[in-house]
This record gives C-alpha cells, structure tokens and sequence, in this order.
C-alpha cells in the first residue's frame, strides 16, 4: 500500500498540464459559485481563487456548473457528513487521486471519522472491523467504481439506513468525486501545503 501510494504521488511532481487564470477572468457565475463555495467553507473573505478552479476558468459556464454541484453536496444534501466522507474517500483511493485523497483525509476527520478508520478506507470494505452500514456504504463505492451500477444485495442494504433521497445523493456524491478525481489527475492539479497526497495518514 504505501510504495502503491508512493509510486503514484510520483506524478503530481510533475508541472501542471495547465496553468490557472487570473482572477479577473472569472465570468460573474462564475465567481458567484465560488463565493457560495468560500461562505461553505468559512474561508476569509478576499481569498484567492484556488488554483484548481482558476484552471478550470478556461471554461466559466462549466467551473461555475462544477462548483454549484460540489457546494450542493456539501449542504443540501441529507447524507450524514461522516458517510459522505467515507464515500469521497473510497471513491479518491480507488481513481488513485491524490489531491482528493490528501483534502478529504482532514475533511473526514472533521466529520467525525476516526484517524484509524481514514487509514482502514484504503483497505476498503472487506475489513472486518466495519460496522454493517460503513461497510455497505463502501461496497456501493466500490460497485459503482467497478462496474458503473449497484447489485440488488447493495441496494436493499443501503435501504437498511438510507432513505430514498439519500440514497439518489450517494449515487450522485460518488459520480461527481470522480468527475473531480479524473480531471484533477489529468490536469496533475498541484497539492496544497499541508496535503500529502495519497500518503496522507499513512506511515512507513
């Protein structure tokens, strides 16, 4: 696991394939997505636009489209923010999305999932020491990373405890993570300080 993680962060070493755009160039919903986005996440007011989405300025209506989304998820969304979490986690270790991985890791943490339990999602649900939701949960990541659906099995055991909209969010959530996933590693997205990619909680 960790020379897997290793060998992977080896490409966000890399220059990025596309340089973000100035501030300026955000087209007005653009920038109004993105300060829904800054109110979320309590960052202070005047922030600079990160870096990610100023690269995907190249294409306003769609970054704008893109941040609505990731906002929606976080707020009008009924999932439980620590499933939710658990849900990006799996979804960023199996697209072996260092970025998403390394921001999520703390996320989690905040959303009241254990430093074990962010190691444990690498392992993913066949570790036995899952409770039987946490473990449903990351086996409908994993189906729908695999196989783009869900078997009947997962389905009636996501409605063990997830209601009929929380369960159409959860298809949703994990889509648009790898959405997010795909395109921060094919543009080889920079890591903030503080984000140690897929290394992110792991120890030698």
């Amino acid at each position: 696991m960790w020379r897997e993680a290793e060998a992977r962060m080896d490409e966000v070493t890399a220059p990025p394939r596309l340089e973000p755009l100035a501030d300026t160039r955000l087209n007005p919903r653009a920038a109004e997505a993105i300060e829904e986005l800054r109110v979320v996440h309590d960052y202070p007011e005047g922030t600079e636009v990160h870096g990610f989405f100023a690269t995907l300025n190249r294409s306003p209506e769609l970054l704008a489209s893109f941040v609505q989304m990731g906002s929606d998820l976080s707020t009008e969304t009924t999932l439980a923010p620590r499933l939710r979490e658990l849900a990006i986690l799996r979804t960023g270790w199996l697209c072996g999305a260092p970025y998403q991985w390394g921001e999520h890791a703390r996320a989690a943490m905040q959303a009241g999932v254990t430093a074990e339990e962010v190691a444990r999602v690498r392992e993913g649900s066949s570790a036995p020491e899952w409770s039987p939701a946490d473990r449903t949960l990351l086996m409908a990541a994993e189906e729908l990373h695999l196989r783009a659906a869900l078997s009947d099995q997962v389905w009636a055991d996501l409605g063990a405890f997830l209601d009929e909209r929380q369960m159409i969010e959860l298809l949703m959530l994990v889509g648009h993570y790898h959405t997010t996933a795909f395109v921060q590693n094919a543009l080889r997205i920079p890591l903030n300080p503080g984000n140690d990619g897929l290394l992110s909680g792991l120890t030698p």
